[in-house]
């Protein structure tokens, strides 16, 4: 087995942590590590290795698939909710950092504030990965694009159709945009863009390195989904969001992915959503539960897919 080696530690915070070559090495390596798995193979690169999992917020994809792959990779994780933990009353990000940097050999951090991550990340003397915070999902686009090579091919010079709000993910599949060289186009309300420096930060890399990839917003979902090989969306509101529920949805109305929206984008284009879903809201049935959907696909591989994140970093 080939694995990416380093002297220095890293962290996965964001895209902007991975080159072009890391994300298709990482490709390369969940491919395998899946095939394996499927084939009833035992790879136990990390045996002897720990992981700590700390959740500010809740989760369903994001535990099981990390404490599943640590597992089936031989090592052991370690659930940590902030409520439990010293965190919860007070303790320093910072000490946190340092002792659980004595403990295990990795920390993953599901949180709201971005800059808690990288507080953790400056303190803790092993890797840290982003799990999710409010700015970022990182290892989720990584599985989106994983699970469009697999049905698709490369997403090189593709079209990626964002629906909805401006939020963590559609930050992230920014940052992917101006990585892998695709056209993201984003349909989002006034009021709920993305954050106009995360998108310039994308745009500046595209001109430095002259990448084919191309980032456009616009108001009209149908615009978006012209002619679009992949159409993504995720739900209206997100968590620690939940007093503006009635608002969002005021501000979302016509931004649902329908059979009529999709019936814009090419014939043989999938669908995603990162889940959990609200039916009927920022996606119908129809559509989730159709021909041209991927989300469970997509939902598998995040097994995989940090697999191959938790060894590059770890082994």
């Amino acid at each position: 087995m080939t694995t990416h080696t380093s002297t220095a530690k890293r962290d996965l915070l964001s895209l902007v942590d991975l080159s072009t070559e890391e994300i298709h090495y990482l490709f390369a390596r969940t491919t395998h590590l899946k095939a394996a798995h499927k084939a009833g193979e035992i790879v136990h690169s990390l045996r002897g290795r720990t992981l700590a999992m700390v959740f500010e917020k809740p989760s369903t994809r994001t535990r099981v698939s990390f404490e599943t792959g640590m597992y089936q990779l031989g090592g052991h994780a370690l659930f940590l909710s902030s409520k439990e933990m010293q965190l919860g009353r007070g303790e320093e990000i910072s000490d946190s950092a340092r002792v659980l940097s004595r403990y295990v050999d990795g920390i993953m951090v599901r949180t709201f504030a971005h800059e808690n991550l990288v507080t953790m990340a400056h303190y803790a003397t092993v890797p840290v990965i982003n799990g999710l915070s409010d700015d970022y999902h990182p290892c989720q686009i990584l599985t989106d694009i994983f699970t469009f090579q697999e049905h698709r091919g490369s997403i090189a010079g593709r079209k990626v159709a964002w629906i909805g709000d401006g939020n963590n993910v559609a930050h992230s599949w920014i940052l992917a945009a101006a990585r892998l060289g695709f056209h993201l186009v984003l349909a989002v309300p006034e009021g709920y863009e993305p954050k106009a420096a995360i998108v310039a930060r994308a745009e500046q890399e595209i001109a430095q390195h002259g990448t084919s990839g191309s980032i456009t917003l616009v108001r009209q979902p149908q615009e978006a989904v012209i002619a679009a090989d992949l159409v993504t969306t995720d739900a209206w509101t997100s968590m620690g969001q939940e007093q503006e529920v009635k608002k969002r949805q005021q501000a979302f109305a016509g931004y649902c992915v329908d059979t009529l929206l999709l019936q814009h984008a090419k014939p043989e284009a999938l669908f995603m959503h990162c889940l959990p879903a609200h039916r009927g809201e920022e996606v119908t049935s129809e559509v989730l539960d159709g021909p041209q959907s991927v989300v469970w696909d997509e939902a598998e591989n995040r097994l995989h897919v940090q697999k191959a994140i938790l060894e590059w970093l770890l082994a």
